[in-house]
């Protein structure tokens, strides 16, 4: 283990991360807000402790190792949540703790989108601004992780994505390298935030909250600017808007890259992971559109309709956005809904859940063990794209939705001895595992009710789904840390 190396990095990753308190600085000064005073003693707390991790070990020269790749990940979520409370913490205007400003730093920078604040329409728009930003800028750092990082550790949604299957993203890089890789990457969700922040301009939000909620939407967050989120517009035209950039964030960003280059949408469509995900997606819609026709949920039919494909949109990508909300759903469409995140969307896409190309390869494998049980001297290949997967792919995606399981089995009970009932025990678990936000029960709207021990747990949760469990449950085995 090169402590040297991990410290090295991490007081790297700090001093960049200081610099973002710089926008919601230019954002309360707009406003003329009094935050101003924690941003800047924020950013300065967060400078000064990445140098002083940096200064010792500046001319300590070594590649990283494997395994230190595991750690580095690691602490990148945990210490930028922690200094990413600072503002939360120091801000006048918001009474909040720091168990209350940590779950809520690791819900943005997650993407999960689970809060513990209310009252938002009446908070300074420097911190209404900084926690839309903290969800942008935890979207990006999953999307490279992802496509940049994950596949070298040799786990994650994107390693079996693009190392196992055909398609034009996963056979080679994006580009040659991987810093050019993150760039093409950056270029692509900026692209895609600055086409979404205009297209809830003309549907009819203000510059502040078009900014924001781009901003949520592309990162597949669901954090908003008021407190009953996009339901505060009313609006089918800005739930048109949110829908499309919904699917489109819950797309692999690689494919979004190849697709722009080669201007060609039928690039989309020839990769079985994207063309899985529609048909997902597709399938709900019709099932709960189809019990809330039936059931007359709402007065007409086109708000039945658009109402039903946003929400579903919503929570099949896991950002967590609402209108009028689903709890109150009939039947079992809420459940359903809750459910659905654990799927999520695909690899290398802002979206939680277990992803899509797992789902994919399970249903295969078990096709598989039906037709060998019918003809057991056949040879039978598992194929995507008409290209065999290794029987390696299928024992690791078998071995995380077994880790996937085990951990959300154990957590819910763990988060029901801290006092939580049954519904919101699991909901809420559900809810953070997937990286999802609302959840049933007491967690309908907020986390606020969520005792102390029950935030802190929900917010391992929170980090134990950003990372697919791998990364971060490693980091607990005695082998590990012999050297």
């Amino acid at each position: 283990m090169r402590h040297k190396v991990v410290l090295k990095i991490l007081g790297v990753l700090l001093t960049l991360f200081s610099t973002t308190q710089l926008p919601p600085v230019i954002v309360a000064l707009i406003y003329d807000e009094h935050s101003i005073k924690a941003f800047v003693l924020s950013g300065l707390l967060t400078l000064l402790t990445g140098i002083l991790c940096w200064l010792p070990v500046r001319n300590f020269h070594r590649d990283l190792k494997f395994r230190d790749g595991f750690l580095v990940v690691a602490l990148f979520w945990t210490v930028v949540a922690l200094f990413g409370s600072l503002p939360f913490l120091l801000t006048e205007e918001v009474h909040i703790s720091v168990t209350d400003a940590f779950f809520e730093s690791m819900s943005g920078l997650t993407t999960t989108g689970a809060t513990v604040m209310t009252g938002l329409d009446e908070l300074p728009r420097s911190i209404l601004y900084y926690r839309q930003q903290l969800q942008w800028l935890g979207g990006m750092g999953i999307i490279v992780l992802a496509v940049a990082v994950m596949p070298m550790l040799g786990v994650g949604g994107m390693q079996l994505y693009r190392a196992e299957t055909p398609g034009p993203v996963k056979n080679s890089k994006l580009t040659p390298r991987i810093t050019q890789t993150a760039k093409a990457l950056w270029l692509v969700y900026t692209g895609l935030t600055v086409a979404c922040a205009l297209g809830y301009y003309v549907a009819g939000m203000n510059v502040f909250d078009a900014i924001g909620h781009s901003f949520a939407t592309i990162a597949s967050g669901g954090f908003s600017t008021h407190d009953s989120s996009l339901g505060f517009y009313n609006s089918p035209q800005i739930a048109i808007v949110a829908t499309v950039f919904m699917i489109f964030s819950g797309i692999n960003f690689g494919l979004h890259f190849m697709a722009f280059r080669n201007l060609s949408v039928f690039t989309y469509f020839r990769d079985p992971e994207a063309r899985g995900y529609l048909l997902f997606v597709f399938a709900i819609i019709c099932i709960t559109l189809a019990t809330l026709l039936a059931t007359n949920a709402y007065s007409t039919i086109p708000e039945t309709i658009w109402q039903g494909i946003f929400q579903v949109v919503s929570m099949g990508t896991t950002t967590g956005f609402a209108t009028t909300g689903f709890s109150w759903w009939p039947t079992f469409l809420p459940v359903m809904l809750v459910i659905m995140s654990a799927v999520g969307g695909c690899a290398g896409s802002t979206s939680g859940g277990m992803k899509v190309i797992r789902l994919i390869l399970l249903y295969k494998q078990g096709r598989r063990e039906i037709h060998q049980l019918i003809h057991p001297q056949a040879v039978i290949s598992i194929k995507l794209g008409n290209k065999p997967v290794p029987n390696q792919v299928i024992n690791s995606v078998w071995g995380y939705l077994a880790l996937y399981i085990l951990s959300y089995v154990t957590i819910s009970i763990a988060m029901s001895a801290t006092g939580a009932d049954l519904i919101t025990a699991f909901s809420s678990v559900t809810a953070c595992l997937n990286n999802l936000g609302p959840g049933l029960g007491e967690v309908t709207d907020n986390y606020a009710s969520v005792t102390v021990a029950g935030k802190w747990l929900l917010s391992f949760t929170m980090l134990l789904g950003r990372l697919e469990l791998f990364t971060l449950l490693v980091l607990f085995s005695r082998s590990y840390w012999r050297s």
